[in-house]
C-alpha cells in the first residue's frame, strides 16, 4: 500500500455528463476509478474542481467554439457521432478544465504532492475550434496554457499514453516550442493523427514525438519506449512542468482499444516516469482521459498512481518491442542525438 496522500479531484457534477444511452464514457468510470484509489491509498484528500474561466478557455480554444459549448448549457447537443452534451454536460466539462488548472497550481506550489484529475469529458481530442471524440474542453491543454501565462519561461511536457491518438493537443501546441507533446498510441486507428512524421510546425521543430503502435503492442513496447525514448526526451528538452493525459484504453480489457497493456505494464511505465520527475524534481500532475472497462479502470488507475509516487514493485527486464516500434525509438534517439 502507498503511504503517499493523494489528492484526488473529483465533484458529483461530473456524473451529470451524459452523451447517451450506450455510450462507453460512460459516468460509472469515475466511481470506478475511486473504488480502486480509496483500495490502494491509505490517505486520499478529495478536491473539488472550480469551473475554468472563459479566459482560460480562450487561451486554446477560439471564442466561436467556446460559445458554441457554453450555448449547449442545459440541452442536449450533438456535436458529432461520437460527442453529444446532456443538461449537465457543460458544467462538468468547465469543472473538468478548471480542475485540471487546480491540480496544475497545486503540484507548481508543491512539486512532490501526488494529483490526479478523476474528472470527465475527457479533452485531448478537442481542438481549438472543434469538440470530438467525447470531448469538449481539451483539459489538460488548458492547464497547460494556464501554467504558461503564469511563467512565460516555463517548458511545459505532456505525456499521452491514451490508445487515441490526441489530435486535439497536438494541434493547439503544433508551432508551440514551449511545449513537448509524447503520444503512445495505436495506429491506424482514430482519429487517424499521430503519424511518425508529424513532429511539429515551423516555429517548434521537434516539439512533437508520436510512438504509432500496431494493434497487440503491449507492455514490451510501453516499456521500451518510456525507458529508452521518453525519458531522454524528456531529459533533452528539460521542462519545468509534466502533464499526464491519463488514457487507459490501451489496457488488455479495454473494449475500444486493440492494444494489450496489462495494469502492471502501467504501473510500471508510471514508474518510470515518476522516478525521472522526482530525479529532474519536475511536478506532475495527471489528468484522466480514455479508459472504458470498469475493471480495468478500477485496477490500472491506482496502479499508475502508485507508479508515480514511487510505490509499484519495480519490473525487471520485458520482451524486446515488435521491429516496428524498436525502429521509431531508434529513430528518435537518433534525433536526440544519443
Amino acid at each position: 500500500m502507498s503511504m503517499a496522500r493523494l489528492n484526488l479531484i473529483e465533484d458529483k457534477r461530473f456524473l451529470l455528463h451524459d452523451p447517451g444511452s450506450g455510450h462507453p464514457e460512460r459516468p460509472e468510470r469515475l466511481p470506478a476509478v475511486r473504488r480502486g484509489c480509496m483500495a490502494a491509498f491509505a490517505d486520499v484528500q478529495s478536491v473539488q474542481p472550480v469551473e475554468a474561466t472563459e479566459s482560460d478557455l480562450l487561451r486554446v480554444h477560439t471564442a466561436g467554439h467556446v460559445e458554441r459549448v457554453l450555448a449547449a448549457r442545459g440541452q442536449r447537443v450533438v456535436f458529432d457521432a461520437d460527442t453529444a452534451t446532456s443538461p449537465g454536460s457543460v458544467e462538468a466539462a468547465l469543472l473538468a478544465a478548471g480542475g485540471a488548472i487546480v491540480a496544475t497550481r497545486a503540484v507548481i506550489e508543491a512539486p512532490d504532492a501526488l494529483w490526479f484529475c478523476n474528472i470527465r469529458p475527457p479533452g485531448h481530442h478537442a481542438e481549438a475550434n472543434r469538440a470530438m471524440g467525447f470531448c469538449l474542453f481539451n483539459n489538460v491543454a488548458v492547464a497547460a496554457a494556464w501554467a504558461l501565462a503564469q511563467d512565460p519561461t516555463l517548458r511545459v511536457a505532456i505525456i499521452d499514453p491514451d490508445v487515441h491518438h490526441g489530435n486535439g493537443t497536438q494541434a493547439i501546441f503544433w508551432n508551440e516550442p514551449r511545449v513537448l507533446y509524447i503520444s503512445l498510441h495505436q495506429a491506424p486507428f482514430y482519429p487517424g493523427t499521430g503519424s511518425a512524421a508529424e513532429t511539429g510546425g515551423p516555429a517548434a521543430p521537434g516539439s512533437v514525438i508520436n510512438f504509432p503502435l500496431p494493434a497487440g503492442a503491449g507492455d514490451a513496447e510501453y516499456l521500451a519506449i518510456v525507458r529508452d525514448a521518453v525519458r531522454p526526451a524528456l531529459s533533452a528538452f528539460r521542462p519545468g512542468l509534466l502533464l499526464i493525459s491519463a488514457g487507459f484504453d490501451a489496457h488488455r480489457l479495454d473494449p475500444l482499444g486493440g492494444l494489450r497493456v496489462t495494469t502492471e505494464g502501467f504501473g510500471a511505465f508510471f514508474a518510470e516516469i515518476g522516478a525521472w520527475a522526482r530525479a529532474a524534481g519536475v511536478p506532475v500532475a495527471t489528468m484522466l482521459e480514455g479508459g472504458y472497462s470498469l475493471e480495468a479502470l478500477e485496477s490500472a488507475v491506482p496502479a499508475s498512481l502508485q507508479g508515480l509516487a514511487g510505490a509499484f514493485p519495480a519490473v525487471g527486464p520485458v520482451e524486446p518491442p515488435v521491429p516496428a516500434v524498436a525502429a521509431r525509438m531508434a529513430e528518435v534517439r537518433r534525433q536526440l542525438g544519443l
